[in-house]
């Protein structure tokens, strides 16, 4: 096999707590994860040497930078693998969106090569080589429902929370993961979400509740930075969303809905405010 084509699904936080910092700079976390079909798509080939990355994304980066370049690199230098590797990075889910763009292709990487390249790792295998590239490398590796606990490393099978109409808004804004965690206080958090709680929701798969109780901490530091966030959360519930929250330290918004109707009038609503906005289901 010298060609491959892969799904690369992205995710949402449906809660996210952080729970201290740690003195390698990172902080512990606990959060539910829950990937979505909103994906790119990544196509492998064997070239004869080095790592050529292509993107129909002008921000994709196309050099060392790129998780995806420092996952191939990992591999090769780990397994003394001689061959090369182009990697073409067709992209839909958007950049520094709190969606796991980056995270979720580096993931693919380290499945694709794993069998492009015979190397007949497991899953555990690659999920701790991914954590030393990127915290939710992991969990795109594993895929799903999961609690994550520690920096997202540390992840827990949650029962399947499949085919819940989700819908997004993505305002295009340029947040920075490390700033907010850098801003956040954590003395002076007001909500903190009940995981345990969450988790009984899903076990029980009452979409109702888990949408009322669903929190993030982060939300705290980048609502006050970008009020924009809290509108477009606003105009989900206004339009019938069963809850809203942003997923992971922003600037995306999610509102979960139990109706296709009030999905796309809210769609409609959204789009006259901002450009990106996407009709995607838990998987």
């Amino acid at each position: 096999m010298t060609e491959m084509k892969l799904d690369a699904y992205g995710k949402i936080n449906l809660s996210l707590d952080v729970l201290s910092k740690r003195q390698d700079g990172y902080h512990n976390i606990s959060t539910i994860m829950q990937q979505i079909d909103l994906k790119d798509t990544i196509i492998l080939r064997e070239i004869g040497e080095g790592i050529v990355i292509e993107s129909d994304h002008p921000k994709v980066p196309l050099d060392s930078t790129n998780l995806v370049y420092k996952t191939a690199e990992l591999i090769k230098e780990k397994y003394n693998i001689d061959k090369g590797i182009y990697i073409k990075i067709q992209k839909n889910i958007p950049i520094a969106s709190g969606l796991a763009g980056g995270s979720t292709d580096a993931a693919m990487i380290f499945k694709g090569l794993n069998k492009l390249w015979d190397l007949n790792l497991s899953e555990r295998e690659l999920m701790d080589m991914g954590v030393k590239i990127g915290a939710d490398i992991p969990f795109c590796i594993m895929g799903g429902t999961a609690q994550a606990e520690g920096i997202g490393e540390k992840l827990k099978k949650l029962p399947s929370f499949s085919d819940k109409l989700i819908l997004l808004a993505n305002p295009g804004l340029p947040v920075s993961t490390v700033k907010v965690y850098e801003s956040l206080q954590l003395d002076k958090i007001n909500k903190r979400p009940d995981i345990g709680k969450l988790i009984k929701n899903m076990e029980e798969d009452d979409i109702y509740s888990l949408s009322k109780n669903m929190a993030n901490v982060l939300e705290e530091v980048t609502l006050r930075k970008y009020e924009i966030i809290d509108r477009l959360k606003k105009i989900m519930i206004k339009n019938g969303a069963l809850g809203s929250l942003m997923s992971g330290s922003g600037p995306t918004v999610f509102g979960i809905f139990d109706s296709e109707k009030a999905l796309y009038n809210c769609k409609k609503d959204l789009e006259k405010m901002i450009k990106n906005v996407y009709v995607t289901k838990t998987i």
